[in-house]
């Protein structure tokens, strides 16, 4: 049995403990540990209560994985040095750590996850590279390994982990197993952006480029050419593309795409509208252009998020 142990803490959010808990305990193959700060009763987010076996007495050698949990308590759980230095101890000798959603702002505290790739809820991304600059923050994956550490998204996300921890270990058939018992996706298409609103610009962008913005996001459809966005930010081609890029994280012409799909998302989500007709209107041109960038940006078809998404209301 592998021993794996879940680092919780007040204000911990339950399903990102009790989600990748069931995953291992299903198959049976792992002797599953809750650690907090003190052992006893803590205290989730949510108010749900769970009772931690043991405190930071526990000694760590001996740990084939540990887990730190997400939640809104992550920020205050992180400041206490005891804590990280448990958690330092215990992802220094596991043969492998992981993170679940905010989970990482933790394990990165204790430095071990400086230059990798990590992963972490969308609405923690610009946390995350503000106060952790050392690491490599992409947040689009449900989950990423680097190395033998695993960071996954929020909640839910951390079953996805579990599940390829799971896989990791004991191969395929084992995990879909597991992913059947608990009508699970053995893995689950796309990532994050489908999620969550993937156009999270800088708040600091400057005045000519923040009126760049706001005129794609208010009419995504409407004419977008580079030359049209330089005139309305009174700055040359060039100097836009330069600036927009640096201040945004990306060029011009793909933060256009990036709005037209999320409307498209949108649209797909709240209604019925024909793919040909909602390529058109979105500026698009054709519902084949609409797929390609659907699929590259949002990794499903279109007509696939449709049916994962659209209105209870639509599905009744």
């Amino acid at each position: 049995m592998q021993r794996v142990a879940f680092v919780v803490y007040d204000g911990f959010h339950s399903l990102d403990l009790t989600g990748p808990y069931e995953v291992f305990q299903t198959s049976g193959r792992y002797d599953c540990r809750v650690v907090a700060p003190a052992a006893g009763p803590v205290r989730s987010y949510s108010g749900l209560p769970v009772h931690a076996a043991h405190g930071l007495d526990l000694d760590p050698a001996g740990l084939d994985t540990l887990i730190v949990v997400g939640g809104h308590g992550a920020d205050r759980a992180r400041e206490d040095p005891a804590l990280v230095a448990w958690v330092a101890e215990a992802a220094a000798g596991a043969r492998r750590a992981a993170s679940v959603c905010s989970g990482v702002l933790l394990l990165a505290a204790t430095g071990a996850l400086a230059g990798r790739r990590v992963t972490t809820h969308w609405g923690r991304e610009a946390q995350l590279r503000r106060e952790h600059p050392e690491l490599r923050v992409d947040c689009d994956p449900i989950f990423i390994r680097d190395g033998r550490f695993w960071t996954s998204a929020g909640v839910t996300a951390g079953m996805d982990l579990a599940l390829a921890l799971v896989e990791d270990d004991h191969g395929r058939d084992a995990a879909h197993a597991v992913a059947r018992e608990l009508v699970l996706f053995l893995r689950r298409p796309g990532g994050q952006a489908q999620f969550s609103v993937p156009l999270r610009a800088a708040r600091r962008a400057s005045d000519p480029i923040r009126g760049v913005l706001a005129a794609v996001q208010a009419d995504p459809g409407a004419r977008h050419h580079i030359a049209d966005l330089a005139d309305a930010a009174g700055l040359s081609p060039r100097h836009l593309q330069r600036r927009f890029t640096a201040e945004i994280g990306m060029p011009p012409a793909a933060y256009v795409e990036r709005v037209r799909v999320e409307a498209a998302a949108r649209a797909l989500a709240e209604g019925g509208e024909p793919v040909e007709a909602l390529a058109r209107r979105l500026g698009f041109g054709t519902g084949e252009t609409l797929r390609r960038a659907f699929h590259r940006r949002l990794g499903v078809a279109p007509s696939d998020y449709r049916d994962r998404f659209r209105s209870t209301r639509e599905n009744a």
